[in-house]
């Protein structure tokens, strides 16, 4: 089989594990050639100088595919339209880059005529299923290698070894080696002390987080911050009107300012095991809370309790890796549709890693305060309410009656 490989395309981050298969690949696949993929998706200075490392370490070309616009606006905001977080708190940062990613790789692979595709995914983890299934829907008949799976590296520490062995440039140490991932909206953070879920994540030693502050660290003075959505989707901030990009990076620097968006967390990973991971999404959390907040408002109590049902299995759909399915197309199609009337501002607090609400408004609120109000109305006959808890209520009352009869028997 290795000699059939003439030409592989990889998903290149320039990491320790991608740095160290461009060699392995020409060993083992008959001196093939490499191509090299990197989709930006905002990891910023990740992408400094990816080139030169590509192709120093034996790549033919590095094609670095600038994706932002398109992974915030067609993947990020439509899942934060959903209300999709998978376990309660992680915000998906990683699990809708990766399908992106894999199809400009899958586009590419075909344009360049490439007999297979190669990821530096682990075999314990998730994302090597989210890569797999979106090169399986764009490049059905591809091959796929997965060294993780195949080569006879068992560690981190023996990665390093290899890249040690083979001259590669690495940014990390032993030390720092916690393994990451970062794009524009979150940086997560697992491995070393972070594996033993009773050691506390170490917040305010200097180069830990990269997005923001600890809350302890953050000013003692609130910030205030008004967000304004058009049917679901964030446009602007304080009245300044942004695209997706610019407003997800302006709600990081205010959410990391102000120590918000940590999460620390030990998830149910796709293989079956559980794992532990320290998440920024500063912007992320912020977003989540005001559309939330927006939604209050402008979706009736049927709609909004379905939405938070359908919300559990979207967000599965994208932490699987499932995002070009039908079923996720299905679900995306109902969140458009509850949508429409999702429009307004939302004022917030920002202090010390909290988010408090400080107001929230739209021209389609369902708010009604001459029916809410305690006082005086001419729109509410509180006499209503009797015939309706009898009704309401009939069927405890049955059964505690007939209750009664079994029991005096």
């Amino acid at each position: 089989m290795a000699g059939k490989i003439k030409k592989v395309v990889l998903a290149y981050s320039g990491g320790l594990d991608t740095s160290i298969i461009i060699p392995w690949l020409k060993e083992n696949y008959d001196n093939c050639e490499v191509i090299a993929v990197s989709g930006d998706v905002g990891q910023g200075t990740e992408l400094d100088g990816l080139e030169e490392k590509a192709i120093k370490t034996g790549a033919s070309k590095l094609y670095i595919e600038d994706l932002k616009d398109e992974f915030i606006e067609n993947y990020v905001f439509p899942t934060v339209q959903a209300g999709a977080i998978y376990e309660n708190r992680y915000l998906l940062g990683t699990s809708f880059a990766r399908p992106i990613i894999a199809k400009r790789i899958a586009e590419i692979a075909i344009a360049e005529g490439a007999d297979a595709i190669c990821h530096g995914c682990t075999g314990k983890g998730n994302d090597q299923v989210r890569f797999e299934l979106a090169i399986k829907a764009y490049a059905p008949d591809m091959q796929i290698i997965a060294p993780w799976r195949i080569w006879d590296i068992k560690s981190r520490d023996e990665e390093i070894d290899y890249a040690e062995a083979h001259n590669i440039p690495l940014k990390i140490n032993r030390e720092t080696n916690y393994s990451k991932d970062k794009n524009l909206w979150h940086l997560s953070h697992e491995g070393l002390d972070l594996e033993d879920p009773a050691n506390e994540p170490q917040y305010n030693k200097p180069g830990f987080l990269e997005m923001g502050v600890s809350p302890e660290m953050a000013p003692d003075k609130p910030t205030y911050v008004t967000i304004h959505f058009e049917k679901g989707v964030p446009t602007a901030i304080d009245g300044k009107e942004m695209k997706g990009v610019e407003l997800v990076a302006k709600l990081n620097e205010l959410g990391g300012a102000n120590g918000i968006g940590l999460a620390d967390l030990v998830e149910n990973r796709l293989v079956g095991m559980k794992s532990r991971g320290v998440y920024e999404t500063p912007g992320g959390t912020i977003l989540y809370h005001a559309h939330d907040v927006l939604e209050t408002i402008t979706l009736d109590k049927m709609t909004q309790r379905m939405k938070q049902k359908l919300a559990i299995d979207f967000a599965d759909l994208v932490y699987n890796g499932q995002w070009y399915t039908p079923v996720r197309e299905a679900l995306s199609a109902f969140v458009t549709e509850t949508q429409k009337t999702v429009t307004g501002d939302v004022k917030l607090k920002l202090y010390k890693g909290n988010i408090i609400n400080a107001g929230v408004t739209s021209p389609y609120t369902l708010y009604d305060e001459e029916v809410a109000t305690f006082d005086e109305d001419n729109v509410y006959n509180q006499a209503d309410s009797a015939g309706f808890i009898n009704l309401f209520g009939l069927p405890i009352k049955v059964k505690a009656k007939l209750d009664q009869k079994r029991n005096n028997k």
